[in-house]
């Protein structure tokens, strides 16, 4: 279990009664923002402390990972310089009846503070600027003893739950109404053959021409070595629905063919690959799990080199998909 700290001042009671957590990926100017990057380290059962208006009003328990999905409609002109595509993160809210005000309690706080991407200012004010951060059980201890009795139970019963459910990307609403509102545009599209629509849409699903376009570079799943093509699926490296046009979709280069299984964890971004094959492993994916899916543990685990193509397409996974952590992508 991990504590994090969510300044909501613009959007709580969206993302209250909505459930769920929601940043850009990167500032206006396409730099990185660690406190929109922290969003990618968040696992199930994680605890998040909400502050709004100068107070703590609610406890999050964090029920998914990270996973990609467009600027939510019922934030309105909140943000007006977001990206419209970011990080979501579902979160189960819990409402406090003692809602503490930090900048009343700093005599006990401030020693517990993050030397780096504190949250809070010596002042008990926000920090501008931040809006997930990574706290230390110290720092949350102290905070539970001061909002009482609710938020202990609550973490402690967290604590003794069962593992939290993982939705997978066909139960990503967002996702979903995403791609077939991309679906809906390709198939309206007048400019195109009725054979080329039909190629774009069933890409979006791994089959059909994409998949013919995709074996002419591979020829088995990278992790598994299964190689028969009905037991295989043509992953997208730069998903089918950040694509900028038609020909990235139907690109072979744009695709590894990998077990379902695989395909899932490629997909959320629990996986992916350096260009030289070295396998890349989230710190958020459960190493359990992911053995019995097959996915080799060992860090000096290598696939084998890709294509100059295929490259390009899986630095775009590894910077907008794959769920790294804030500390391995400043070290890069």
């Amino acid at each position: 279990m991990r504590f994090w700290w969510v300044n909501q001042n613009q959007t709580f009671e969206q993302e209250f009664d909505g459930g769920y957590l929601w940043s850009p990926k990167r500032k206006s100017n396409d730099q990185r923002n660690p406190f929109y990057e922290f969003m990618r380290e968040v696992a199930p059962g994680d605890v998040v402390f909400s502050f709004a208006d100068t107070l703590v009003p609610a406890i999050g328990i964090a029920q998914s990972t990270a996973y990609e999905a467009p600027k939510p409609p019922e934030f309105g002109v909140a943000g007006p310089n977001w990206a419209n595509i970011g990080w979501k993160v579902a979160i189960r809210y819990f409402h406090l009846e003692r809602r503490i005000r930090p900048a009343d309690h700093m005599s006990r706080l401030l020693s517990v503070l993050p030397p780096k991407y504190s949250p809070l200012q010596a002042n008990g004010n926000g920090n501008q600027g931040v809006y997930l951060t990574h706290v230390s059980s110290d720092f949350a201890h102290v905070l539970v003893e001061l909002i009482g009795d609710e938020a202990r139970n609550l973490i402690e019963l967290n604590s003794v739950a069962e593992e939290s459910y993982v939705p997978k990307s066909e139960d990503l609403p967002d996702i979903i109404e995403w791609e077939d509102h991309i679906s809906e545009e390709i198939q309206g599209d007048e400019s195109l053959e009725q054979t080329e629509r039909q190629a774009l849409v069933t890409a979006r699903r791994g089959q059909g021409v994409f998949k013919r376009n995709v074996q002419l570079v591979e020829n088995h799943c990278r992790i598994t070595g299964v190689g028969r093509p009905e037991h295989l699926i043509a992953s997208h490296c730069k998903p089918w629905r950040d694509c900028g046009n038609n020909a990235e979709r139907l690109d072979g280069e744009n695709g590894l063919l990998l077990t379902p299984s695989i395909d899932h964890l490629f997909d959320r971004g629990y996986i992916s690959f350096e260009n030289n094959g070295q396998l890349l492993l989230s710190p958020v994916a459960h190493p359990e799990s992911l053995r019995r899916m097959g996915v080799p543990l060992d860090s000096a685990a290598n696939v084998g080199g890709f294509s100059t193509g295929q490259s390009a397409y899986l630095e775009f996974h590894r910077e907008r998909v794959f769920l790294e952590s804030a500390v391995s992508i400043a070290e890069r």
